[in-house]
């Protein structure tokens, strides 16, 4: 029977997104070609208004600037919004990342599922932090009214049930999903000595690390070059871009090209240039842009934490290492160049594992069958965890 299934989502392309907007956007299109109906609800900044996305109604409603939080001023907005969606098509389920349904009242016609992408808390002290007092609540209160849980890797969802208290609640593991037709080996020669990032050039990422790699890797690689591509990141301090070209000593610098932003579309083009990726995140949920890598062939250095051998098989499909430590993230990256054949068999493992595992095709199937048990068995309102 077709679903009628909302996404809260504040950042579907071509909002400015990451990941998150990525995965959402590929599960929505493939679950609209499988007969069922999506609607997208989200708050925009750029471009507010309907749009239909290859048969996804996109509904982005105005930003409205207020002092202090606007939760109470969009919370409203999006409930309405949703009355409104239910109205014109019953709604079957309504997913969102950890504090979307926050906004939710605790009675509601549809089934409710928090889908755990890396929820404040979970990057707050994976990352050595402590979660602020409001946005805490945010999740707490958002968990309280969800019927569901599903999370993108076993260990967000096993490290966020221990953060929050989630107790026994069934915790549904679907990882993000990839479009393995658009990211796909390519017959074109890799750019030799080439080095793919894809991420926020922001510390969590691992991008200062890897630049500090650099010198060591050109010691046993004259011809190597990095290839960042990203949007930077703005903190109180300034551009974090700035603060790693300040960094470089002029040898280095010219090993170094800062991309900025690149649209989706154009990634694989620049994976399939690369004779290996580096990803030497700090911390992830379950990174898309590794999985991305992977698709198209091309052996991945990532740091092994978190959810990393979810991802990854070392030795098999990558290489994982101390993402803190360059001269660790040097020597991976070192050895690969070294030996054309060893990143030719990790590559035709990671894109086997890819197809297995972490297709759109695949996963939309999965996500079909959790999103119709949901709808069938909601969690009684109010009920604890």
């Amino acid at each position: 029977m077709p679903l009628h299934v909302c996404f809260l989502c504040h950042e579907y392309p071509p909002e400015p997104h990451g990941g998150v907007g990525t995965v959402v956007q590929s599960l929505a299109r493939a679950l609209v070609a499988r007969g069922h109906r999506v609607t997208v609800l989200g708050i925009s900044r750029e471009r507010p208004g309907d749009a239909d996305d290859r048969g996804v109604l996109v509904r982005r409603l105005p930003h409205t600037r207020v002092r202090g939080t606007g939760f109470v001023v969009h919370g409203r907005r999006l409930r309405r919004a949703l009355a409104d969606v239910h109205r014109e098509h019953a709604i079957d389920v309504v997913e969102g990342q950890e504090a979307s349904l926050a906004v939710l009242p605790r009675r509601r016609p549809y089934a409710t599922v928090i889908r755990m992408n890396g929820g404040h808390h979970f990057f707050a002290v994976t990352l050595g932090g402590r979660p602020r007092a409001w946005r805490s609540w945010l999740e707490r209160r958002s968990f309280a009214r969800a019927d569901h849980l599903s999370a993108v890797s076993r260990y967000v969802g096993e490290t966020t049930r221990s953060l929050l208290g989630l107790g026994a609640r069934p915790i549904e593991v679907l990882p993000n999903g990839v479009d393995t037709e658009a990211f796909r080996p390519r017959d074109a020669p890799e750019a030799p000595g080439t080095i793919a990032f894809v991420g926020t050039l922001c510390e969590k990422k691992g991008i200062r690390q890897l630049v500090e790699a650099m010198p060591a890797i050109l010691a046993r690689h004259p011809e190597a070059r990095l290839l960042a591509a990203g949007r930077d990141w703005v903190d109180d301090q300034g551009s974090f871009r700035a603060r790693l070209e300040v960094a470089l000593d002029r040898a280095t610098a010219d090993h170094v090209e800062f991309l900025g932003p690149v649209d989706h579309q154009e990634v694989p083009g620049l994976l399939a240039s690369a004779s290996v990726c580096a990803y030497p995140s700090h911390m992830e949920a379950m990174p898309l842009a590794w999985l991305e890598a992977l698709a198209m062939g091309r052996p991945v250095v990532a740091g092994d934490i978190g959810p990393a051998p979810e991802v990854v098989e070392d030795g098999v499909t990558g290489v994982l290492c101390d993402p803190h430590d360059p001269a660790a993230i040097a020597a991976a990256v070192a050895d690969l160049l070294d030996d054309p054949e060893r990143r030719a068999r990790l590559g035709r493992a990671a894109r086997a594992r890819v197809e297995a595992d972490f297709s759109i095709e695949v996963l939309a199937a999965r996500n079909e069958a959790f999103f119709a048990r949901c709808a069938a068995h909601r969690r009684p309102a109010g009920a604890s965890g």
